[in-house]
């Protein structure tokens, strides 16, 4: 295997709240290798997307802070660059598509203005010249008439549109590395496929990796070469794709999995449900997280004792609970 564009090892993320310091990413590792794709995948209040922002350091301020761990982006630590060094990496070297476009955009500036601003952010040219990249931008993101478009504002264009406009910022720059949050929600399903089709090509195009943030098993599927499963603030599980869907390991993914309408289903059954809801993230256990919902016996000491993190078959990493993996 090659060496990693991106690594993450053993990322802490918290917030300071009335109560106290709340972790809501707790020892996270996974890497994504270059031209690849990872699918980081959990039910909602899991800490994808701020997993996401620490990388980017766009944590909420100044309630949100990397505690501990390394993040790894061709062997600099982007943990410890200075804001202004960070600057540069942010946008240029990793592009960012954020869940909701409608409120990523500046609702009172048009389009054009917003992604000219993205590109005399990094290049010191003249603004005809960033006009010209804008529009060449949003023809590759099959923007229909975009010599039009960039004098619209965000509340003109419909979601899948405003989804484009995003991905085409996220792009300009051709970075090395793009985060995609959860890229289409609130979309229906033809337009969420274009998007994927688009963001697929795209990467096939300028050789980028590809991080995607999504809470479904299908999208992963289709789209990712290894899937990272998180629950409750950490990784529980991680492998190749195939090898994932053929043989999950962990009690969380086969829920997961389980809970997927299937073609060979008889009509009328009732869809499978993991039991519960995910915990508040006041209160995580120090042990295995997901035990309580798993329906199977288990001691006190499996909530007070961290399992370890176990390459348990090649390449597949599992956190090895004796309750949730047997």
């Amino acid at each position: 295997m090659s060496e990693p564009l991106l690594q993450v090892e053993d990322l802490v993320t918290a917030f300071q709240t009335d109560g106290g310091l709340i972790k809501a990413v707790d020892g996270v590792s996974w890497s994504v290798e270059k031209g690849k794709t990872l699918g980081i995948v959990g039910e909602s209040g899991c800490g994808k997307s701020v997993t996401a922002f620490s990388i980017n350091r766009l944590l909420p301020q100044p309630h949100g802070r990397i505690l501990s761990g390394r993040i790894l982006f061709e062997g600099r630590d982007l943990a410890g660059l200075s804001n202004d060094q960070l600057r540069k990496v942010r946008g240029r070297e990793i592009g960012m598509i954020f869940q909701e476009p409608m409120t990523a955009l500046n609702p009172v500036h048009t389009i054009g203005k917003q992604l000219v601003e993205a590109v005399l952010l990094h290049e010191k040219i003249p603004s005809q010249m960033a006009v010209a990249k804008v529009i060449e931008m949003l023809k590759r993101v099959r923007i229909p008439s975009p010599e039009n478009r960039i004098h619209e504002y965000p509340h003109q264009l419909s979601g899948g549109m405003r989804q484009r406009v995003m991905i085409a910022m996220a792009l300009i720059h051709k970075p090395k590395l793009l985060i995609a949050d959860e890229p289409t929600t609130a979309l229906d399903v033809t337009v969420q496929a274009q998007i994927l089709e688009l963001i697929a090509d795209l990467q096939q195009e300028m050789g980028m990796s590809v991080v995607l943030i999504t809470h479904d098993l299908g999208v992963i599927a289709e789209t990712c070469d290894e899937v990272a499963v998180m629950y409750a603030g950490r990784i529980v599980e991680r492998a190749a794709v195939n090898d994932l869907f053929s043989h999950p390991r962990h009690a969380y993914t086969q829920g997961l999995l389980d809970s997927i309408p299937r073609l060979d289903t008889k009509p009328k059954t009732r869809l499978k449900a993991i039991p519960g809801s995910v915990p508040s993230i006041e209160h995580h256990q120090p042990g295995c997280r997901f035990a309580p919902r798993s329906n199977r016996p288990h001691e006190s000491r499996h909530l007070l004792e961290r399992p370890p993190y176990v390459e348990i078959v090649p390449h597949h990493w599992v956190e090895h609970c004796p309750v949730c993996v047997p």
